[in-house]
């Protein structure tokens, strides 16, 4: 999994933007000078409101300054590798490679949409937001010494366009062009007018090293497991494709001195050992194999850490609360599929899945019910029962081309007394599959006109949900429905899912506060037929189209995003492409006792590892009583 941090090192590898993070504050923007060619030089802003940190801010507020550098952080991944890049369809690219990585501007763990020099040192804009220039430092170099130049961004920006996969093409949809300036000017033109988010967007944009790959005599539209120059302040020095990989910090990166650097990238090396199962994982964690453990099942949260490394303080359990925004969770129907077209047959299914028994009896009533695509914000709907004001007036909009009852009746999921008794569930169910032609003949869901059982797949290439999986299949049977589990590898899984071969699958999703143009992946009618979008679903409907593409051209009215995005929830929610699941509002942790951390985390995330550091009195005990 990759920390908040190493997400934004990797915008110009996935392709979504560096500043994930941070708060909100009263809406203002930065004054920019009016008329043609008239530029204005910012040296950081935010998308609303204004940054968190002044100008002269020396480091962020959840780091210590002091942080001793040293020691090796030992982590683990579950599957496996096949590459260290990360822009092309395929295959698995290497955990931690967002360490290597650096980007223009970047953004910090107290905050969503704000921007400070990184790369670059400003970043100068006309009153139309039409284009963006960014200057670079002109003591920023690659690893090797050699200077990084605006050149490296408009090769990085030509060999994305001509070859990344289709969800980081359409992400980078705003972005018409890369041109050259100057040695230490490139210049990005925007398809928007007037619009922070494509801003911000290109300030999370790395570069690729023009000369190096010129020189080297390969081929850069190949995949690789060697690694390549690379910007940021680690470098690989071990690759072991699918068993492993280590970094290691570069003494004398160039940034490690700029606020936003401050009192991170503490560890001397980090390295990644790779596993196939997650209980075997964890049982090597216990064992000392590696440091840190972000826990992932709530059983294993409640029943797992009764041991004598727990007990005797060796191993640290830490609660954290999460504040971060969740995206929409769920088990997904992929509607291109005949069996999943008619909206009655998912609603009938979603009324099925006993989430009350599952969270009180799997799940040690750890999580909470999504009941929005944007969980835990004020994005989605979950606490605005009906559509009121600006909200209310942009669904009007569209007439009876939405259910009258968006108006009238607040969406709910199904929710049960958390016995296992569903009765009422069932007999919703049944109702609404026979008004769809279906029915029970012998036990068996069966299609009254063809005669032809209801049966599907749920995929997926880990068992770890299954526990969760089995009792919605079991309710799934008392209905009539033979629903499968089918567990395959990685590889296929990936493959599969990039092609829509698949009835239903298990998605967690991110989106990014606030929303913007991951949406169109996610919704849009022009994407259910693009290989490896985020369209899992095969959502295609002109309101759905229509409210994204309000959602990405509003840029100045924060309350107006909001508004409209509540709206769009409401419409996917009554669509059933998914049966919302669950999020957990908190963050669980466990470590060695090895690492000392700043009393104040960062709003959003943990800290981890960047701001945390090894310390070495504790790292020399742990040691002694291990030996």
């Amino acid at each position: 999994m990759l920390t908040r941090r190493e997400f934004g090192r990797m915008a110009l590898a996935t392709g979504f933007a560096a500043p994930l993070l941070g708060g909100v504050p009263a809406l203002a923007r930065p004054k920019l000078a009016a008329g043609a060619g008239n530029l204005t030089t910012l040296k950081s802003f935010a998308e609303f409101g204004d940054p968190v940190y002044p100008a002269d801010f020396t480091q962020f507020k959840y780091v210590d300054p002091a942080a001793p550098k040293g020691g090796t952080i030992r982590l683990a991944a579950i599957g496996t590798f096949e590459r260290l890049d990360t822009i092309r369809v395929g295959g698995d690219w290497a955990a931690g490679i967002g360490n290597t990585m650096s980007s223009l501007m970047t953004g910090s763990g107290d905050e969503l949409s704000s921007y400070y020099p990184m790369i670059a040192e400003s970043v100068s804009v006309p009153d139309d937001l039409s284009h963006a220039v960014f200057t670079l430092d002109p003591r920023a170099t690659w690893q090797d010494g050699t200077p990084i130049l605006a050149e490296d961004f408009v090769f990085a920006f030509d060999f994305i366009k001509a070859n990344a996969r289709p969800l980081l093409k359409q992400f980078w949809v705003d972005i018409e062009k890369a041109t050259l300036v100057s040695e230490r000017q490139v210049r990005f033109d925007f398809a928007t007018r007037d619009n922070w988010r494509t801003l911000g967007k290109v300030c999370g944009f790395g570069p690729m090293p023009k000369r190096w790959w010129e020189a080297s005599g390969r081929d850069i539209a190949k995949s690789y497991v060697e690694p390549v120059l690379s910007e940021g302040p680690y470098r690989i020095t071990k690759v072991e494709p699918g068993r492993g990989i280590t970094y290691e910090r570069v003494d004398d990166w160039w940034a490690k001195d700029l606020p936003v650097n401050v009192g991170q990238n503490n560890a001397d090396r980090i390295s990644y050992t790779y596993y196939r199962d997650q209980d075997v994982m964890f049982e090597a964690f216990m064992a000392g194999e590696f440091d840190f453990w972000a826990e992932n099942q709530a059983k294993r949260w409640a029943t797992e850490y009764d041991r004598d490394v727990v007990k005797s303080g060796r191993v640290q359990k830490l609660l954290l609360p999460d504040n971060t925004p969740s995206g929409f969770v769920g088990f997904v129907f992929n509607t291109r599929r005949p069996i999943f077209q008619d909206m009655r047959v998912r609603q009938a299914i979603a009324l099925l899945y006993d989430f009350e028994w599952t969270n009180r009896n799997v799940f040690y009533s750890q999580y909470v019910r999504a009941k929005s695509y944007f969980p835990n914000s004020d994005y989605g709907t979950t606490d605005f029962p009906l559509p009121e004001g600006e909200e209310k007036a942009i669904l009007e909009r569209f007439g009876d081309r939405i259910p009258a009852e968006i108006f009238t009746t607040p969406f709910t999921v199904s929710e049960t007394d958390g016995s296992g008794q569903i009765r009422p569930q069932l007999r919703e169910a049944w109702r609404l599959l026979k008004e769809a032609g279906w029915e029970v003949r012998n036990g068996t869901l069966t299609n009254s006109a063809t005669g032809q059982p209801f049966r599907f797949e749920y995929l997926d290439n880990d068992d770890g949900l299954q526990r969760m999986v089995q009792p919605f299949v079991a309710n799934l049977a008392r209905a009539g429905i033979k629903a499968e589990i089918r567990i395959v590898d990685t590889p296929q899984y990936q493959r599969r899912v990039q092609d829509f071969d698949y009835d239903m699958i298990y998605i967690a999703a991110n989106f990014f506060p606030p929303p913007g143009p991951e949406m169109e992946g996610y919704f849009m009618s022009t994407t259910v037929d693009q290989q490896d979008s985020g369209n899992w679903a095969g959502i295609k409907d002109p309101v759905v189209d229509a409210l994204v593409k309000e959602i990405i051209a509003e840029h100045e009215d924060l309350d107006r995003i909001k508004a409209t995005t509540r709206a769009l929830d409401r419409v996917l929610l009554r669509g059933h492409y998914i049966i919302p699941s669950y999020y957990l509002n908190k963050t669980r942790l466990a470590f060695w006792d090895k690492f000392a951390r700043p009393e104040t985390p960062p709003y959003y995330g943990t800290g981890f590892p960047d701001a945390w550091w090894i310390d070495p009195a504790k790292d020399a005990a742990l040691k002694r009583g291990q030996g």
